[in-house]
């Protein structure tokens, strides 16, 4: 038996603009029946799901690709757990929160984990998929009888539960504080914890800024301070290393490690694989259809469920939720696949000096299909590097001959324009995108041509980040370079893009260089690396390209972590700190895997 799912994306849905296909063609309404009609209050398609066959006619039909119909196992039915509205979203299954314990959450952007916190925090009361007539609480007792989370609920019933949440989006904090850090901590610390904090994230030299004067990365762990400095029984931290280069994500999850030291429940939604590996005791996946549903998997080992997610199967559930398993085959970092000549650009020694910061590039070049990784802390000057071989930024010692054309994908998007983004995308390209062969090569791969009607404006943080990718890489160029490409994507996202990226640069015989945080990613798409040294807003220093092993060890030896590779699906792993393998491969001096 199945239960069906039928879901309409409100702001794809656009009846005056197209033919009224899906009621058209829908072959119960040719019978006689009503399954899909207009809704009189918002004009929009509405389907009927106990009407529907699932055919998915009206699916294929509708121009705007609004629609999606799922048909579930019916025993789900009796686990949905909150549903908003006819042909909206819906929640089956809630993971449980353990005292004393980190839980990460692993799944797509879109499956619910926002309906998960509000749930837990007390903030939403779930319906049970009764949204004409939520029930009461005791029903909701009596639907988890026997379960942890019927004590949860109990508490939050009668108040004993508070929850402190750190948000995903942080530059709202900015708005709604016009203070300082100090001040801002001063009004959340109930734990008397604000001096150690401070220190933990190295905040030290932002706490006097207000925080409309902070860059991300002070702002993400002033949100983390304010988040962990609460005296609450349950925490949530929602993509905290966004923004933050890989030391200061260490701090982050030593601070969110040390909750859970200290008894706290303490759950987590990260998209940087090697950092939820660190931060995680247990994984709950999600998977589902983004948008449409979403369900949360049974409590697995940090290890299993990061495995299970990439394979796109949970064996002890029998289900498999994605087509394809992603296997973390690393790119060849070998230089024989470069042949001579095939420089795109040559650099010489670059210096370039500011009233307080000052960096100094080694010389290097980059090749016709290579993707060159840089990576290191924040406030090095990675960014004034990729401006200078763009000639944005002139050098004050060294120049670059070769005038070459650059494509820039910059760390900071703009999401405050109102225009379509098949506009935008025109404009990059500079002609027409429907039916082209930069249609064909890159925005099909990179699932963009869904969005082609949607506003900029109205766009989530990953779909912009995936246009500002497909806009970059759409322009007709020697060298693309990306700044931060990770941000926002879901880890799905950023193993497609980081895959899509690598085969792009090397099939089309094009060049990238890429700036990013996840060590996950650039240890999958860089087939050589720049390693930047120094000090953070002072003096950078950066090394020339240097092959990817080499580069690595360097790195992971700065950040003094070793990594092993998981005999399963080939990621890296990070070593437990003290652990025998970590004080193994520190004694040889070994600190990335060996090939």
């Amino acid at each position: 038996m199945t239960h069906r799912v039928a879901v309409l994306d409100q702001d794809l849905c656009q009846p005056q603009k197209c033919g009224l296909e899906c009621i058209k063609y829908c072959p119960v309404n040719k019978s006689g029946a009503e399954c899909v009609t207009i809704n009189e209050l918002s004009k929009k398609a509405q389907i009927d799901e106990d009407v529907c066959n699932g055919c998915g006619i009206c699916v294929k039909v509708c121009p705007f690709d609004a629609i999606t119909i799922v048909n579930l196992a019916s025993e789900l039915a009796t686990d949905k757990i909150h549903q908003y509205g006819i042909n909206s979203f819906r929640l089956y299954k809630l993971p449980t929160p353990r005292k004393g314990e980190v839980v990460g959450l692993l799944g797509r952007n879109g499956m619910g984990k926002s309906t998960v916190v509000n749930i837990l925090s007390g903030k939403l009361k779930p319906n049970l998929g009764r949204y004409e007539d939520p029930p009461e609480w005791n029903e909701i007792f009596k639907h988890y009888s026997g379960t942890e989370l019927k004590n949860h609920f109990q508490k939050i019933e009668q108040n004993q539960i508070r929850a402190s949440i750190k948000p995903q989006q942080i530059h709202r904090l900015a708005e709604a504080f016009d203070g300082t850090g100090n001040e801002l901590l001063d009004k959340y610390d109930e734990r008397g914890v604000t001096r150690e904090l401070v220190r933990e994230l190295g905040l030290q030299n932002s706490m006097e800024k207000r925080l409309k004067e902070l860059s991300g990365g002070e702002l993400q762990r002033i949100a983390v301070a304010a988040a962990a400095s609460k005296d609450t029984e349950f925490y949530f931290f929602d993509e905290p290393s966004s923004y933050n280069d890989v030391y200061q994500r260490i701090g982050v999850a030593r601070v969110i490690q040390g909750l859970a030291k200290i008894g706290k429940s303490v759950m987590i939604v990260e998209h940087d694989l090697t950092l939820l590996d660190f931060l995680s005791d247990y994984i709950e996946v999600l998977y589902g259809e983004p948008t449409a549903y979403g369900i949360v998997s049974n409590i697995l080992s940090t290890k299993i469920g990061i495995n299970v997610f990439l394979d796109g199967y949970l064996p002890n559930e029998n289900v498999r939720f994605r087509d394809k398993r992603f296997s973390m085959d690393v790119s060849s970092s070998s230089t024989d696949i470069f042949q001579e000549g095939s420089d795109v650009v040559i650099y010489p020694k670059l210096e370039k000096k500011f009233d307080s910061f000052s960096v100094t590039i080694e010389p290097g070049r980059v090749r016709k299909g290579e993707v060159l990784g840089i990576m290191g802390a924040n406030a090095l000057g990675k960014t004034t590097m990729m401006k200078m071989i763009a000639g944005v930024e002139k050098p004050d010692i060294g120049s670059i001959d070769k005038k070459i054309k650059i494509a820039y994908k910059p760390q900071y998007l703009q999401n405050d324009s109102d225009v379509e983004v098949i506009a935008l995308l025109e404009k990059a390209s500079g002609g027409p995108i429907e039916g082209s062969q930069e249609e064909e090569q890159i925005l099909d791969p990179l699932k963009i041509k869904k969005l082609y009607n949607k506003s900029i404006r109205n766009l989530s943080g990953g779909e912009l980040q995936k246009i500002a990718v497909a806009s970059c890489l759409i322009q007709k160029v020697d060298l693309y370079a990306l700044d931060e490409p990770s941000a926002f994507l879901d880890v799905e996202d950023r193993i497609a893009v980081g895959k899509f990226l690598q085969k792009f640069v090397r099939s089309y015989g094009k060049s990238a260089i890429v700036i990013d945080h996840d060590l996950q990613l650039m240890d999958l798409v860089s087939d050589s690396m720049i390693i930047f040294e120094g000090e953070s807003g002072k003096a950078g220093l950066a090394t020339a390209p240097m092959p990817k092993h080499e580069a690595m060890n360097r790195f992971l030896k700065s950040l003094d972590m070793t990594f092993r590779r998981d005999e399963k699906s080939l990621r890296p792993r990070v070593n437990k700190i003290e652990s025998r393998l970590d004080k193994d491969q520190k004694s040889s001096g070994n600190f990335y895997y060996k090939h």
